[in-house]
Protein backbone atom coordinates (compact mmCIF):
# COMPACT_ATOMS: atom_id res chain seq x y z
CA UNK A 1 0.00 0.00 0.00
CA UNK A 2 1.09 3.56 -0.70
CA UNK A 3 1.01 4.78 2.91
CA UNK A 4 2.52 8.20 2.22
CA UNK A 5 -0.13 8.99 -0.39
CA UNK A 6 -2.87 7.71 1.94
CA UNK A 7 -1.66 9.97 4.77
CA UNK A 8 -1.46 12.88 2.35
CA UNK A 9 -5.04 12.32 1.17
CA UNK A 10 -6.37 11.95 4.71
CA UNK A 11 -4.52 15.13 5.67
CA UNK A 12 -6.21 16.91 2.77
CA UNK A 13 -9.60 15.79 4.09
CA UNK A 14 -8.75 17.13 7.55
CA UNK A 15 -7.46 20.40 6.07
CA UNK A 16 -10.67 20.94 4.09
CA UNK A 17 -12.80 20.05 7.12
CA UNK A 18 -10.98 22.68 9.19
CA UNK A 19 -11.89 25.38 6.64
CA UNK A 20 -15.58 24.57 7.01
CA UNK A 21 -15.32 25.52 10.70
CA UNK A 22 -14.91 29.15 9.61
CA UNK A 23 -18.69 29.85 9.30
CA UNK A 24 -19.44 28.45 12.80
CA UNK A 25 -16.50 30.47 14.17
CA UNK A 26 -17.81 33.67 12.55
CA UNK A 27 -21.33 33.02 13.89
CA UNK A 28 -19.94 32.29 17.34
CA UNK A 29 -18.13 35.62 17.37
CA UNK A 30 -21.26 37.40 16.11
CA UNK A 31 -23.51 35.77 18.75
CA UNK A 32 -20.85 36.05 21.46
CA UNK A 33 -21.94 32.61 22.68
CA UNK A 34 -18.65 31.76 24.40
CA UNK A 35 -17.58 29.01 22.00
CA UNK A 36 -15.35 31.01 19.65
CA UNK A 37 -12.02 30.31 21.41
CA UNK A 38 -12.69 26.57 21.54
CA UNK A 39 -13.79 26.43 17.91
CA UNK A 40 -10.72 28.41 16.86
CA UNK A 41 -8.37 26.08 18.75
CA UNK A 42 -10.01 23.00 17.20
CA UNK A 43 -9.83 24.56 13.75
CA UNK A 44 -6.14 25.44 14.16
CA UNK A 45 -5.37 21.90 15.37
CA UNK A 46 -7.11 20.34 12.37
CA UNK A 47 -5.58 22.88 9.98
CA UNK A 48 -2.00 22.28 11.15
CA UNK A 49 -2.33 18.48 11.20
CA UNK A 50 -3.97 18.45 7.78
CA UNK A 51 -1.54 20.95 6.26
CA UNK A 52 1.43 19.04 7.63
CA UNK A 53 0.19 15.77 6.12
CA UNK A 54 -0.46 17.49 2.78
CA UNK A 55 3.18 18.57 2.58
CA UNK A 56 4.45 14.98 2.65
CA UNK A 57 6.43 14.31 -0.51
CA UNK A 58 5.39 11.27 -2.45
CA UNK A 59 6.48 10.36 -5.95
CA UNK A 60 3.84 7.75 -6.69
CA UNK A 61 0.45 9.40 -7.42
CA UNK A 62 -1.46 6.38 -8.70
CA UNK A 63 -4.06 5.08 -6.26
CA UNK A 64 -4.69 1.33 -6.27
CA UNK A 65 -8.11 -0.18 -5.45
CA UNK A 66 -6.82 -1.13 -1.99
CA UNK A 67 -5.54 2.40 -1.40
CA UNK A 68 -8.87 3.82 -2.53
CA UNK A 69 -10.82 1.63 -0.10
CA UNK A 70 -8.52 2.61 2.75
CA UNK A 71 -8.77 6.34 1.97
CA UNK A 72 -12.56 6.30 1.68
CA UNK A 73 -13.18 4.24 4.83
CA UNK A 74 -10.75 6.10 7.08
CA UNK A 75 -11.57 9.57 5.76
CA UNK A 76 -15.11 9.25 7.13
CA UNK A 77 -13.84 7.96 10.47
CA UNK A 78 -11.18 10.67 10.83
CA UNK A 79 -13.57 13.42 9.73
CA UNK A 80 -16.04 12.22 12.38
CA UNK A 81 -13.44 11.86 15.15
CA UNK A 82 -12.25 15.45 14.73
CA UNK A 83 -15.68 16.77 13.72
CA UNK A 84 -17.10 15.63 17.06
CA UNK A 85 -14.70 17.87 19.02
CA UNK A 86 -16.74 21.12 18.73
CA UNK A 87 -19.80 19.38 20.16
CA UNK A 88 -17.83 17.66 22.91
CA UNK A 89 -15.88 20.75 24.02
CA UNK A 90 -18.59 23.39 23.52
CA UNK A 91 -21.61 21.50 24.92
CA UNK A 92 -22.50 19.11 27.73
CA UNK A 93 -22.53 16.10 25.41
CA UNK A 94 -20.21 13.18 26.11
CA UNK A 95 -17.66 12.34 23.42
CA UNK A 96 -19.60 9.19 22.44
CA UNK A 97 -22.77 11.27 21.98
CA UNK A 98 -20.82 13.90 20.04
CA UNK A 99 -19.28 11.23 17.82
CA UNK A 100 -22.69 9.64 17.18
CA UNK A 101 -24.13 13.04 16.27
CA UNK A 102 -21.36 13.90 13.81
CA UNK A 103 -21.30 10.45 12.21
CA UNK A 104 -25.04 10.94 11.78
CA UNK A 105 -24.28 14.30 10.20
CA UNK A 106 -21.56 13.20 7.78
CA UNK A 107 -23.46 10.07 6.74
CA UNK A 108 -26.59 12.26 6.29
CA UNK A 109 -28.58 10.00 8.62
CA UNK A 110 -30.03 12.73 10.81
CA UNK A 111 -30.48 10.52 13.88
CA UNK A 112 -29.88 12.50 17.05
CA UNK A 113 -29.23 12.14 20.77
CA UNK A 114 -29.99 15.81 21.51
CA UNK A 115 -33.45 16.25 23.07
CA UNK A 116 -33.68 20.03 22.61
CA UNK A 117 -31.55 21.44 19.83
CA UNK A 118 -32.74 25.01 20.53
CA UNK A 119 -30.65 25.06 23.73
CA UNK A 120 -27.35 24.63 21.87
CA UNK A 121 -25.32 27.61 20.57
CA UNK A 122 -26.24 28.47 17.00
CA UNK A 123 -22.60 28.04 15.96
CA UNK A 124 -22.69 24.38 17.03
CA UNK A 125 -26.07 23.84 15.33
CA UNK A 126 -24.57 25.30 12.15
CA UNK A 127 -21.51 23.03 12.29
CA UNK A 128 -23.77 20.04 12.87
CA UNK A 129 -25.70 20.87 9.69
CA UNK A 130 -22.62 21.72 7.62
CA UNK A 131 -21.58 18.09 8.07
CA UNK A 132 -24.82 17.17 6.25
CA UNK A 133 -23.94 19.34 3.29
CA UNK A 134 -20.38 18.00 3.16
CA UNK A 135 -21.44 14.39 3.60
CA UNK A 136 -24.27 14.59 1.08
CA UNK A 137 -22.18 14.84 -2.06
CA UNK A 138 -19.21 13.31 -0.30
CA UNK A 139 -16.25 15.12 1.20
CA UNK A 140 -13.96 13.02 -1.01
CA UNK A 141 -15.75 14.12 -4.18
CA UNK A 142 -15.24 17.67 -2.95
CA UNK A 143 -11.56 16.90 -2.40
CA UNK A 144 -11.15 15.49 -5.91
CA UNK A 145 -12.71 18.65 -7.35
CA UNK A 146 -9.97 20.74 -5.71
CA UNK A 147 -6.92 18.52 -6.11
CA UNK A 148 -4.64 18.49 -9.14
CA UNK A 149 -5.19 15.59 -11.49
CA UNK A 150 -4.53 12.35 -9.60
CA UNK A 151 -4.04 10.14 -12.63
CA UNK A 152 -5.94 6.96 -13.53
CA UNK A 153 -5.91 5.77 -9.91
CA UNK A 154 -8.07 8.71 -8.87
CA UNK A 155 -11.09 6.82 -10.13
CA UNK A 156 -10.65 4.31 -7.30
CA UNK A 157 -11.64 6.97 -4.76
CA UNK A 158 -14.55 8.19 -6.85
CA UNK A 159 -15.80 4.65 -7.40
CA UNK A 160 -15.56 3.68 -3.73
CA UNK A 161 -17.20 6.94 -2.66
CA UNK A 162 -20.09 7.01 -5.16
CA UNK A 163 -23.36 5.49 -3.88
CA UNK A 164 -24.93 2.85 -6.10
CA UNK A 165 -23.84 -0.32 -7.94
CA UNK A 166 -22.10 1.55 -10.78
CA UNK A 167 -19.87 4.61 -10.70
CA UNK A 168 -19.86 6.72 -13.84
CA UNK A 169 -18.32 9.93 -15.03
CA UNK A 170 -20.27 12.85 -16.49
CA UNK A 171 -17.10 14.47 -17.85
CA UNK A 172 -13.87 13.11 -19.32
CA UNK A 173 -11.93 13.29 -16.03
CA UNK A 174 -12.71 12.71 -12.38
CA UNK A 175 -11.85 16.29 -11.50
CA UNK A 176 -14.20 17.68 -14.15
CA UNK A 177 -16.97 15.31 -13.04
CA UNK A 178 -16.55 16.33 -9.41
CA UNK A 179 -16.61 20.02 -10.29
CA UNK A 180 -19.74 19.60 -12.39
CA UNK A 181 -21.48 17.68 -9.60
CA UNK A 182 -20.68 20.37 -7.07
CA UNK A 183 -21.82 23.12 -9.45
CA UNK A 184 -25.22 21.40 -9.62
CA UNK A 185 -25.14 20.82 -5.86
CA UNK A 186 -24.42 24.50 -5.15
CA UNK A 187 -27.13 25.66 -7.55
CA UNK A 188 -29.80 23.51 -5.90
CA UNK A 189 -28.59 24.68 -2.47
CA UNK A 190 -28.87 28.35 -3.40
CA UNK A 191 -32.31 28.03 -5.02
CA UNK A 192 -33.80 26.17 -2.06
CA UNK A 193 -32.30 28.60 0.44
CA UNK A 194 -33.86 31.57 -1.37
CA UNK A 195 -37.24 29.86 -1.65
CA UNK A 196 -37.32 29.08 2.09
CA UNK A 197 -36.39 32.67 2.96
CA UNK A 198 -39.15 33.89 0.63
CA UNK A 199 -41.56 31.60 2.48
CA UNK A 200 -40.98 33.42 5.77
CA UNK A 201 -38.40 31.10 7.32
CA UNK A 202 -35.56 32.99 9.01
CA UNK A 203 -32.14 33.13 7.34
CA UNK A 204 -30.47 30.87 9.90
CA UNK A 205 -33.29 28.31 9.88
CA UNK A 206 -33.42 28.43 6.07
CA UNK A 207 -29.71 27.64 5.91
CA UNK A 208 -29.99 24.75 8.37
CA UNK A 209 -32.96 23.18 6.58
CA UNK A 210 -31.39 23.73 3.16
CA UNK A 211 -28.30 21.78 4.23
CA UNK A 212 -30.57 19.05 5.59
CA UNK A 213 -32.66 18.78 2.42
CA UNK A 214 -29.87 19.02 -0.17
CA UNK A 215 -27.69 16.59 1.78
CA UNK A 216 -30.81 14.46 2.48
CA UNK A 217 -29.79 14.49 6.14
CA UNK A 218 -32.69 15.82 8.19
CA UNK A 219 -31.02 17.82 10.96
CA UNK A 220 -33.28 20.71 11.93
CA UNK A 221 -32.82 23.79 14.08
CA UNK A 222 -36.10 22.87 15.80
CA UNK A 223 -36.74 19.98 18.17
CA UNK A 224 -40.07 19.33 16.43
CA UNK A 225 -38.50 19.53 12.98
CA UNK A 226 -40.91 20.96 10.37
CA UNK A 227 -43.85 20.46 12.75
CA UNK A 228 -42.75 23.78 14.30
CA UNK A 229 -43.89 25.64 11.17
CA UNK A 230 -47.61 26.03 10.59
CA UNK A 231 -47.29 26.43 6.84
CA UNK A 232 -48.38 24.90 3.56
CA UNK A 233 -45.67 26.59 1.50
CA UNK A 234 -42.57 25.39 3.41
CA UNK A 235 -43.46 21.65 3.46
CA UNK A 236 -44.36 21.65 -0.25
CA UNK A 237 -41.14 23.43 -1.23
CA UNK A 238 -39.09 21.01 0.84
CA UNK A 239 -41.04 18.07 -0.61
CA UNK A 240 -40.12 19.05 -4.17
CA UNK A 241 -36.45 19.48 -3.33
CA UNK A 242 -36.22 16.26 -1.31
CA UNK A 243 -37.52 14.43 -4.38
CA UNK A 244 -35.02 16.27 -6.59
CA UNK A 245 -32.12 15.46 -4.26
CA UNK A 246 -33.18 11.82 -4.21
CA UNK A 247 -32.76 11.80 -8.00
CA UNK A 248 -29.51 10.74 -9.62
CA UNK A 249 -27.44 13.90 -10.11
CA UNK A 250 -26.56 12.65 -13.57
CA UNK A 251 -30.23 13.28 -14.44
CA UNK A 252 -29.80 16.91 -13.36
CA UNK A 253 -26.75 17.08 -15.60
CA UNK A 254 -28.74 15.69 -18.54
CA UNK A 255 -31.46 18.22 -17.82
CA UNK A 256 -28.85 20.98 -17.94
CA UNK A 257 -27.66 19.55 -21.28
CA UNK A 258 -31.31 19.39 -22.51
CA UNK A 259 -30.97 15.67 -23.25
CA UNK A 260 -34.62 14.92 -22.51
CA UNK A 261 -34.72 11.67 -24.50
CA UNK A 262 -32.09 10.08 -22.25
CA UNK A 263 -33.96 11.26 -19.17
CA UNK A 264 -37.24 9.69 -20.28
CA UNK A 265 -35.47 6.40 -21.05
CA UNK A 266 -34.00 6.10 -17.55
CA UNK A 267 -35.68 3.05 -15.95
CA UNK A 268 -34.60 3.91 -12.42
CA UNK A 269 -36.12 7.39 -12.67
CA UNK A 270 -39.41 6.00 -14.00
CA UNK A 271 -39.73 3.49 -11.17
CA UNK A 272 -38.77 6.20 -8.66
CA UNK A 273 -41.68 8.40 -9.69
CA UNK A 274 -44.08 5.45 -9.94
CA UNK A 275 -43.27 4.50 -6.33
CA UNK A 276 -43.70 8.12 -5.25
CA UNK A 277 -47.07 8.46 -7.01
CA UNK A 278 -48.53 5.16 -5.79
CA UNK A 279 -47.35 5.81 -2.21
CA UNK A 280 -48.78 9.33 -2.32
CA UNK A 281 -52.22 8.16 -3.46
CA UNK A 282 -52.46 5.37 -0.89
CA UNK A 283 -51.21 7.35 2.11
CA UNK A 284 -53.21 10.48 1.25
CA UNK A 285 -56.44 8.48 1.02
CA UNK A 286 -55.56 6.49 4.16
CA UNK A 287 -54.95 9.68 6.15
CA UNK A 288 -58.03 11.39 4.76
CA UNK A 289 -60.34 8.48 5.59
CA UNK A 290 -58.87 7.49 8.96
CA UNK A 291 -57.08 10.48 10.52
CA UNK A 292 -57.41 14.00 9.18
CA UNK A 293 -60.71 14.23 7.32
CA UNK A 294 -59.08 17.08 5.37
CA UNK A 295 -57.81 16.22 1.90
CA UNK A 296 -55.42 19.19 1.60
CA UNK A 297 -53.65 18.45 4.90
CA UNK A 298 -53.60 14.72 4.12
CA UNK A 299 -51.93 15.42 0.77
CA UNK A 300 -49.43 17.85 2.28
CA UNK A 301 -48.34 15.61 5.16
CA UNK A 302 -48.46 12.46 3.04
CA UNK A 303 -46.34 13.94 0.23
CA UNK A 304 -43.86 15.47 2.68
CA UNK A 305 -43.35 12.31 4.72
CA UNK A 306 -43.10 10.08 1.65
CA UNK A 307 -40.44 12.29 0.07
CA UNK A 308 -38.65 12.63 3.42
CA UNK A 309 -38.44 8.89 4.01
CA UNK A 310 -37.70 7.71 0.45
CA UNK A 311 -35.02 10.40 0.05
CA UNK A 312 -33.73 9.34 3.50
CA UNK A 313 -33.88 12.98 4.65
CA UNK A 314 -35.73 12.13 7.85
CA UNK A 315 -37.57 15.43 8.39
CA UNK A 316 -40.99 15.19 10.05
CA UNK A 317 -44.02 17.35 9.33
CA UNK A 318 -46.28 15.14 11.45
CA UNK A 319 -45.99 12.42 14.07
CA UNK A 320 -46.39 9.52 11.65
CA UNK A 321 -46.23 7.12 14.60
CA UNK A 322 -49.89 8.07 15.08
CA UNK A 323 -50.82 7.29 11.48
CA UNK A 324 -52.82 4.20 10.42
CA UNK A 325 -50.87 0.93 10.08
CA UNK A 326 -51.12 0.89 6.29
CA UNK A 327 -49.41 4.28 6.01
CA UNK A 328 -46.70 3.27 8.49
CA UNK A 329 -46.13 0.03 6.58
CA UNK A 330 -45.55 1.94 3.34
CA UNK A 331 -43.14 4.33 5.07
CA UNK A 332 -41.21 1.35 6.46
CA UNK A 333 -40.90 -0.15 2.96
CA UNK A 334 -39.74 3.20 1.56
CA UNK A 335 -37.19 3.37 4.38
CA UNK A 336 -35.55 0.22 3.04
CA UNK A 337 -35.78 1.15 -0.66
CA UNK A 338 -34.34 4.66 -0.54
CA UNK A 339 -33.88 6.76 -3.66
CA UNK A 340 -31.75 6.71 -6.79
CA UNK A 341 -28.11 5.77 -7.16
CA UNK A 342 -25.87 8.78 -7.70
CA UNK A 343 -28.00 10.94 -5.41
CA UNK A 344 -27.27 12.21 -1.92
CA UNK A 345 -29.82 9.74 -0.50
CA UNK A 346 -29.23 6.39 1.18
CA UNK A 347 -31.16 3.14 1.17
CA UNK A 348 -31.03 0.05 -1.03
CA UNK A 349 -31.25 2.25 -4.17
CA UNK A 350 -33.99 1.93 -6.77
CA UNK A 351 -31.60 0.88 -9.55
CA UNK A 352 -30.84 -2.29 -7.57
CA UNK A 353 -34.57 -2.90 -7.21
CA UNK A 354 -34.96 -2.53 -10.99
CA UNK A 355 -32.28 -5.15 -11.61
CA UNK A 356 -33.67 -7.54 -8.98
CA UNK A 357 -37.15 -7.32 -10.54
CA UNK A 358 -35.62 -8.14 -13.92
CA UNK A 359 -33.80 -11.09 -12.38
CA UNK A 360 -37.11 -12.41 -11.00
CA UNK A 361 -38.73 -11.92 -14.41
CA UNK A 362 -35.88 -13.80 -16.10
CA UNK A 363 -36.18 -16.76 -13.73
CA UNK A 364 -39.93 -16.96 -14.39
CA UNK A 365 -39.25 -16.95 -18.14
CA UNK A 366 -36.71 -19.73 -17.71
CA UNK A 367 -39.39 -21.94 -16.17
CA UNK A 368 -41.04 -21.98 -19.60
CA UNK A 369 -37.83 -21.72 -21.66
CA UNK A 370 -35.05 -23.40 -19.60
CA UNK A 371 -32.37 -23.01 -22.29
CA UNK A 372 -33.14 -19.41 -23.17
CA UNK A 373 -30.29 -16.90 -22.87
CA UNK A 374 -31.88 -13.75 -21.46
CA UNK A 375 -29.47 -10.90 -20.67
CA UNK A 376 -30.20 -8.35 -17.95
CA UNK A 377 -30.35 -4.88 -19.43
CA UNK A 378 -30.64 -1.40 -17.96
CA UNK A 379 -31.67 1.57 -20.08
CA UNK A 380 -31.15 -0.54 -23.19
CA UNK A 381 -27.62 -1.64 -22.26
CA UNK A 382 -26.59 -5.13 -21.22
CA UNK A 383 -25.25 -5.26 -17.69
CA UNK A 384 -21.99 -7.03 -17.00
CA UNK A 385 -22.24 -10.22 -14.96
CA UNK A 386 -20.08 -8.72 -12.18
CA UNK A 387 -22.55 -5.83 -11.78
CA UNK A 388 -25.50 -8.23 -11.46
CA UNK A 389 -23.56 -10.42 -9.05
CA UNK A 390 -22.58 -7.34 -7.06
CA UNK A 391 -26.23 -6.39 -6.65
CA UNK A 392 -27.10 -9.93 -5.50
CA UNK A 393 -24.18 -9.84 -3.06
CA UNK A 394 -25.25 -6.45 -1.74
CA UNK A 395 -28.77 -7.74 -1.09
CA UNK A 396 -27.39 -10.79 0.72
CA UNK A 397 -24.96 -8.81 2.85
CA UNK A 398 -27.66 -6.26 3.68
CA UNK A 399 -30.01 -9.03 4.84
CA UNK A 400 -27.32 -10.71 6.97
CA UNK A 401 -26.19 -7.47 8.62
CA UNK A 402 -29.80 -6.42 9.20
CA UNK A 403 -30.85 -9.69 10.87
CA UNK A 404 -27.76 -9.82 13.10
CA UNK A 405 -28.08 -6.15 14.05
CA UNK A 406 -31.76 -6.43 14.99
CA UNK A 407 -30.78 -9.27 17.31
CA UNK A 408 -28.01 -7.19 18.88
CA UNK A 409 -30.27 -4.17 19.43
CA UNK A 410 -33.03 -6.41 20.82
CA UNK A 411 -30.71 -7.27 23.73
CA UNK A 412 -31.42 -3.74 25.02
CA UNK A 413 -34.97 -4.98 25.75
CA UNK A 414 -36.69 -2.41 23.52
CA UNK A 415 -39.73 -3.58 21.55
CA UNK A 416 -39.28 -5.39 18.24
CA UNK A 417 -40.70 -2.59 16.06
CA UNK A 418 -38.24 -0.13 17.59
CA UNK A 419 -35.36 -2.59 17.07
CA UNK A 420 -36.27 -3.26 13.44
CA UNK A 421 -36.85 0.38 12.53
CA UNK A 422 -33.73 1.60 14.37
CA UNK A 423 -31.50 -0.77 12.39
CA UNK A 424 -33.33 -0.01 9.13
CA UNK A 425 -32.99 3.72 9.64
CA UNK A 426 -29.26 3.41 10.43
CA UNK A 427 -28.43 1.24 7.42
CA UNK A 428 -30.54 3.40 5.10
CA UNK A 429 -29.33 6.67 6.69
CA UNK A 430 -32.90 7.90 7.28
CA UNK A 431 -32.81 9.14 10.89
CA UNK A 432 -36.08 8.62 12.73
CA UNK A 433 -37.80 5.24 12.90
CA UNK A 434 -40.90 4.10 14.77
CA UNK A 435 -42.01 3.83 18.40
CA UNK A 436 -39.07 4.57 20.75
CA UNK A 437 -37.02 6.06 17.89
CA UNK A 438 -39.96 7.77 16.18
CA UNK A 439 -40.16 11.32 14.76
CA UNK A 440 -40.80 12.93 18.16
CA UNK A 441 -38.10 10.91 19.98
CA UNK A 442 -34.36 10.28 19.64
CA UNK A 443 -31.55 7.82 20.42
CA UNK A 444 -30.44 9.37 23.72
CA UNK A 445 -31.79 6.49 25.82
CA UNK A 446 -29.39 3.94 24.32
CA UNK A 447 -26.15 3.10 26.10
CA UNK A 448 -22.69 4.12 24.83
CA UNK A 449 -22.02 0.69 23.31
CA UNK A 450 -25.21 0.78 21.27
CA UNK A 451 -24.48 4.31 20.07
CA UNK A 452 -21.06 3.20 18.83
CA UNK A 453 -22.66 0.22 17.09
CA UNK A 454 -25.26 2.51 15.50
CA UNK A 455 -22.39 4.73 14.33
CA UNK A 456 -20.80 1.69 12.70
CA UNK A 457 -24.10 0.85 10.98
CA UNK A 458 -24.44 4.42 9.69
CA UNK A 459 -20.97 4.22 8.16
CA UNK A 460 -21.74 0.80 6.68
CA UNK A 461 -24.92 2.18 5.11
CA UNK A 462 -23.29 5.33 3.75
CA UNK A 463 -20.35 3.42 2.25
CA UNK A 464 -22.67 0.63 1.09
CA UNK A 465 -20.89 -2.22 2.89
CA UNK A 466 -18.32 -3.05 0.23
CA UNK A 467 -15.86 -0.28 1.11
CA UNK A 468 -15.49 -1.34 4.75
CA UNK A 469 -16.00 -5.06 4.11
CA UNK A 470 -13.53 -4.89 1.23
CA UNK A 471 -10.98 -3.30 3.54
CA UNK A 472 -11.55 -6.05 6.12
CA UNK A 473 -11.16 -8.63 3.35
CA UNK A 474 -7.82 -7.14 2.30
CA UNK A 475 -6.56 -7.24 5.89
CA UNK A 476 -7.77 -10.84 6.40
CA UNK A 477 -6.14 -11.93 3.15
CA UNK A 478 -2.86 -10.32 4.23
CA UNK A 479 -2.90 -12.19 7.56
CA UNK A 480 -3.64 -15.47 5.76
CA UNK A 481 -0.67 -14.96 3.42
CA UNK A 482 1.60 -14.17 6.35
Amino acid sequence: MNYLLIIKMLGTILFIESLFLLPPLALSIYDNDGTSINILLIMVLMFLMGFGAMKIRNREKTITPKDGLFIVAFSWVIASIFGALPLYICTDLSYIDSFFEIVSGFTTTGASVIPNIELLPRSIVLWRSITHWLGGMGILVFTISLLPKLGVGGFQIYKAESPGPMAGKIESTMRQSAKRLYAIYLTITLILFLLLVMGGMGIFDSLIHTFGVVGTGGFSSKADSIMSYNSYYIPWVMTVFMVLCGTNFYIHYLLFQKKFTEIFKDEELRLYYIILLVSFIIITLDLYLNNYGNLAISARDGAFQISSIISTSGFANADYDLWPNLSKYILLILMFIGSCAGSTAGGFKIVRLVVLLKLVKRELQRVVHPKAVIPITLNGRKLKDEVVMGINSYFGIYAIVFVISVGIISISEIDLVSSISSVATMLSNVGPGFNLVGPTKNFASFGAGYKLYFSFLMLLGRLEFFTILGLISFRSRKKTIQ
